[in-house]
């Protein structure tokens, strides 16, 4: 008799999205005239770069030539686009990560999920509470955690991220081993100063821990003091794995490409206490589950990179926060308690309504898509998150319905 794994039981009913995208289709469809504006899920709005879609067409041309076809590519990345990352996203800022250090994958979701299996089953987890999905399900699917109760999984160490300590938690009360991290963060669009960085870079050295650092949403970090990532603090190649997305930045959120970096340095333990490099057990982990990304979407990836790249990036960027700026000023005009939308594409915003009743609410009679902040965690309870992804216009439309639902 074939037995499946049995943690999948301990998932909750269905991905939060997936509950989202049921809401908005069924009430679509009771109202087939309704224009509904989505600000819930991050997905990105605008076209790729226009730099990117040449070097896109170019590599296709490429490969539809005898000299210029690729088939099967290195599993961690073409060459030219891991140096172009090295050169650009680290040391330009002083961050000293090579480019055999970095592993090119199709999504940040993807590796933030598969890390985990490179580490043992009784390995301590702290999580952020709310936190993106994606972190806390992999390790239930993986069985790391007990039977789920009010909110939460036994066995997990949930790092709260309140409106008392400004949504940046505080270290553990007790010992872990492997600790998720996302700033600028999402969902609450945090940020963290350089100082409180190197405070958990500190206690990872001290404990023996690893940090999993997803900085996916860098980009949009508009204030010079802070960290892009997490290898600008002192000790970090040491202790942490950073997550990177073209996604967000540039618009690849359907193309799909990302990368990893695992630092040579960086160590974990065997059973017998000895030191291990994680290096070679994720580029074991790599070659063995994954082909590698496209010829054409890695061309279409280093074009980022490019002078004319890096400006289309900007500006694309830039459009996004001017959405978040406006959405920030209007939930502000209208009373609520927020944070985000300066340094990050989330607006995180708290009010005294269960946040699946403002969910329905502004659905229904604003015709305005959120994400309930109940699907983040626990300490999610109470809030909703809105998305800067969409043209101006529409979020124009979208804060004048609020502003009159309200």
């Amino acid at each position: 008799m074939l037995k499946i794994n049995e943690n999948y039981l301990k998932l909750q009913a269905s991905y939060l999205f997936s509950d989202i995208a049921r809401k908005v289709a069924s009430f679509q469809e009771q109202h087939p005239d309704m224009d509904v504006i989505k600000l819930g899920i991050g997905d990105v709005t605008r076209p790729l770069p226009d730099a990117c879609i040449k070097a896109f067409h170019a590599a296709v041309d490429e490969m539809g030539t005898e000299s210029g076809f690729h088939g099967y590519g290195p599993e961690q990345g073409y060459e030219f686009l891991r140096q172009a990352i090295a050169d650009n996203d680290f040391q330009a800022r002083g961050a000293k990560i090579t480019a055999d250090e970095i592993f090119v994958s199709d999504g940040a979701k993807c590796d933030t999920g598969n890390i985990q299996e490179l580490f043992s089953i009784d390995a301590r987890v702290a999580i952020p509470d709310p936190v993106y999905p994606v972190y806390l399900d992999t390790n239930v699917m993986a069985g790391r955690t007990g039977t789920f109760a009010d909110g939460r999984y036994q066995g997990i160490t949930y790092l709260d991220s309140t409106h008392e300590n400004s949504y940046v938690p505080e270290l553990p009360a007790e010992p872990v081993d492997l600790i998720y991290l996302c700033f600028p963060n999402n969902p609450t669009g945090s940020t963290i100063s350089k100082e409180q960085l190197k405070i958990w870079v500190d206690y990872a050295k001290e404990n023996k821990a690893l940090i999993l650092f997803d900085a996916a949403y860098e980009a949009f970090i508009r204030d010079d003091s802070l960290p892009h990532s997490i290898y600008e603090v002192e000790g970090a190649r040491e202790v942490a794995i950073e997550f990177r997305s073209f996604s967000k930045n540039a618009g690849f959120t359907g193309t799909r490409c990302a990368y990893t970096v695992v630092p040579k340095e960086c160590v974990a333990y065997d059973s017998a206490g000895n030191r291990q490099p994680v290096h070679p057990l994720w580029n074991r982990r790599h070659c063995t589950k994954f082909n590698g990304v496209s010829y054409p979407v890695q061309r279409a990836a280093e074009a980022v990179y490019s002078d004319e790249g890096k400006a289309q990036v900007r500006e694309l960027v830039g459009s996004y926060l001017k959405n978040g700026d406006l959405i920030a000023r209007v939930i502000g005009e209208l009373g609520f308690d927020y944070v985000g939308g300066d340094n990050s594409p989330y607006i995180w915003i708290r009010s005294d309504r269960d946040s699946w009743e403002f969910f329905d609410m502004l659905l229904t009679r604003a015709g305005v898509v959120c994400t309930p902040g109940a699907g983040f965690g626990k300490c999610g309870r109470g809030y909703i998150r809105l998305s800067a992804f969409n043209s101006y216009e529409n979020v124009e439309r979208a804060m004048e319905r609020i502003r009159q639902a309200l």
